[in-house]
């Protein structure tokens, strides 16, 4: 039987403006506006509403015009904003979706860009003296229009707190997921990226363009060892073991890492063990050292540091935030 929903649906509002890219549109409706059965639940964590500054949005390069659309009101009801981009990032928003995207910011709205979009939040003045992310294309173009703010020209995505930026309009994906595991934990947003069929979780810092050239010889793909990887998190692996498990040099190894996954062995090997040990906290087990030891983080004070890192919350808030029932004679989870 569905589980009921213990809270109303989180209210996200989509930015449609003039020349919008309909791609980010798409992955907005994606991530939060479809039901999800796969999560056994009677009803949806997000209500999504499309917003528009006029009755008629042509999208870009006029492949399709959207009409009927709520007006830019839709946005003082929300919880969350996602501004999608455009190409004509040099020509200026429109007065009218300046003042909404700076009224949901005033109002403590998360403020979300997917791409380009970015430059719509910079414009509203959101972004001085912040990191943010965009599409690598436009990078010397937004520095040279707004220089107070801290680009990350590299990355996926950058997650501020309260105003979140994607890079590219594939990086949106990995941002929407990584909104999912912010607000429902990870066990949530790997069900999700199941039932879209993306990769559960790329780090934001992760090299947004990423170069991959025709391999050689068929057998230089990661996937094999980091499936065996994954089995064995609880086991004291380090980057010179899994270089002999793929039969190559550590130096081979951070060269096919960097190549295909845009990171380093250890840092994704540190990234896999994170998120169990976040499953872990979320299906109930609540011995800190008992999530240490199986997740391979050795010690509970390393486990604190890691996920406080990844997550900005101590074990004991994490687990109150996302945790299920606890697990029959586990004991307390410390701070």
């Amino acid at each position: 039987m569905p589980q009921e929903s213990s809270q109303p649906p989180h209210r996200v509002a989509v930015l449609v403006d003039a020349g919008t890219n309909p791609f980010e549109v798409g992955v907005a409706t994606e991530m939060f506006g479809l039901p999800r059965p796969e999560l056994g639940l009677s009803g949806p964590l997000y209500e999504v509403t499309l917003c528009a500054p006029g009755p008629e949005i042509r999208m870009n390069h006029g492949f399709f015009t959207m009409s009927g659309l709520p007006g830019l009101e839709a946005v003082d009801t929300a919880d969350t904003l996602i501004v999608p981009g455009r190409p004509d990032n040099v020509v200026p928003r429109g007065p009218d979706v300046l003042a909404a995207i700076r009224r949901a910011h005033a109002r403590g709205v998360r403020v979300v860009s997917f791409c380009t979009g970015t430059f719509a939040l910079a414009e509203a003045g959101l972004l001085d003296g912040r990191r943010a992310a965009t599409h690598w294309m436009w990078a010397e173009t937004f520095r040279d229009l707004h220089p107070a703010v801290r680009l990350e020209p590299d990355v996926l995505f950058v997650d501020e707190g309260d105003i979140l930026t994607a890079a590219g309009s594939a990086a949106a994906l990995d941002l929407g997921l990584h909104l999912w595991r912010r607000d429902h934990g990870a066990e949530t947003a790997n069900t999700v990226s199941r039932r879209l069929v993306f990769a559960a979780h790329r780090d934001g810092g992760q090299r947004q363009f990423v170069e991959r050239p025709v391999p050689e010889v068929p057998d230089e793909s990661l996937g094999p060892l980091l499936a065996w990887a994954q089995e064995r998190l609880d086991e004291p692996l380090t980057v010179a073991g899994l270089a002999a498990r793929a039969a190559v040099s550590p130096a081979t190894l951070h060269r096919r890492f960097r190549s295909q996954l845009g990171t380093t062995p250890l840092a994704w090997l540190t990234g896999e063990r994170v998120a169990l040990a976040c499953r872990l906290i979320e299906r109930g087990e609540e011995r800190l050292d008992v999530v240490a030891a199986r997740s391979g983080l050795g010690t509970a004070a390393n486990l604190r540091a890691r996920l406080r890192r990844e997550t900005g919350l101590s074990p004991s808030e994490y687990r109150k935030r996302f945790g299920g029932v606890p697990g029959e004679g586990a004991g307390a989870l410390s701070v």
